[in-house]
């Protein structure tokens, strides 16, 4: 195995693939990363198990070959190494990297004992790359981080016709997200519950693609399985992992509440009170949001603690209500709104109110995204 290949690419394909290798492995193999060479291209693949990744790029190959490698090294070295064409060869068990002046000889692991990577599941349709970035990132805002309940860790996909939904929920929060892809067969069907942070870190990675193509596997043959593949420069990337297991709760009639109060307010705005206001609110309590008299006025502390307070403008159709809100909670539902105003949706102070952007004050909702957030009991 002998290649030539431009520095950034390397590095770049190299920190991807590594990212999603264990630190802990469970055999020592696992930790490595496997580089294959074959007529004028380069594959990078690591695997865990569970999620697999593979990133195949252009490179000068003088030899094909293929060699395993301890992958967070390979990613430390190669990012470190000056901004010059960087030279791979594998000599004996050893694997050679040159770049300028700077030389590297690493230790390979047994290649023979490395897992064969789970194959790609047949496409199931495709969407623009940006959207579907976009898209995860406002319904993994609600998804749970607890490992100890799995189930809740995992954005649930839905698939119906040319529509796909993205929902998530850790029981306190909920989200919500539609839009819009090219499914294979018209009348394409079928739901999904994927690992939030791998697919998050998927959708990130292929952002700067035009299309991703999603694949699904039902698991009628062995285990659930769902794959992402996009191009990434002159390569392409690919990310498979397994399903999880479970009967996700049922987020969506959980958006179907009707509202008795419904205020907008510029979402900077909200954003910047909520942070300055929650600077004094002790862990684990609620910031105040009283919505009366064209404002909402924030507050936070309470007896000989610190206490703070802001009002903001706000325009409110409805009843008026004073209702708490874990900060951090609603500051991660307002910070994947792309619009500049926030719509929220209110039933009563105990119950959960729905957060939605617009363009404009007194905007309905095009109910593309929703973010829906369970009260925190106030005192008093």
């Amino acid at each position: 195995m002998r290649f030539r290949i431009d520095r950034d690419t390397f590095a770049d394909a190299v920190a991807w693939t590594a990212r999603s290798l264990p630190t802990r492995p469970s055999v020592p193999v696992l930790a490595g990363l496997l580089i294959e060479t074959a007529g004028d291209g380069l594959t990078l693949s690591g695997f865990d198990y569970e999620t697999s990744t593979r990133a195949t790029l252009p490179a000068e190959v003088a030899d094909d070959g293929r060699a395993l490698v301890s992958g967070r090294l390979l990613s430390e070295i190669v990012k470190s190494l000056p901004s010059k064409p960087i030279d791979v060869s594998l000599d004996g068990t050893k694997v050679q990297v040159s770049c300028g002046s700077a030389r590297f000889s690493l230790s390979t692991m047994p290649v023979e004992e490395y897992p064969q990577l789970p194959q790609m599941p047949t496409s199931s349709g495709t969407i623009k790359a940006d959207e579907f970035a976009t898209a995860v990132a406002q319904a993994s805002a609600a998804a749970g981080r607890d490992e100890m309940l799995p189930l809740l860790t995992g954005v649930r996909l839905e698939i119906d016709g040319s529509t796909i939904s993205l929902m998530a929920t850790d029981r306190f929060r909920a989200s919500l997200r539609e839009l819009q892809w090219s499914p294979e067969a018209s009348d394409a069907s079928g739901h999904a519950l994927v690992p939030a942070r791998v697919l998050g870190e998927t959708a990130r990675s292929l952002v700067s693609g035009s299309d991703i193509t999603i694949a699904i596997s039902s698991g009628e043959t062995g285990d659930g399985l769902i794959g992402f593949e996009g191009t990434v420069g002159n390569g392409t990337r690919r990310t498979t992992t397994r399903l999880l297991e479970g009967d996700f709760p049922r987020v969506r009639q959980l958006f179907q509440a009707q509202s008795e109060t419904v205020a907008h307010v510029r979402t900077s705005d909200l954003v910047d009170a909520v942070k300055r206001v929650s600077l004094v609110a002790e862990r684990n309590t609620p910031v105040r949001l009283t919505f009366s008299d064209g404002q909402v006025l924030l507050e936070a502390g309470s007896g000989d603690d610190a206490q703070a307070s802001e009002s903001i403008e706000a325009t409110i159709d409805g009843a008026d209500i004073s209702i708490g809100f874990n900060p951090g909670y609603l500051l991660e539902g307002l910070g994947v709104m792309s619009d500049p105003v926030v719509h929220l949706a209110f039933t009563q102070h105990t119950k959960p109110a729905a957060i939605s952007g617009v363009r404009e004050i007194g905007d309905a909702p095009d109910g593309a995204f929703r973010y829906l957030i369970m009260p925190v009991r106030l005192q008093g």
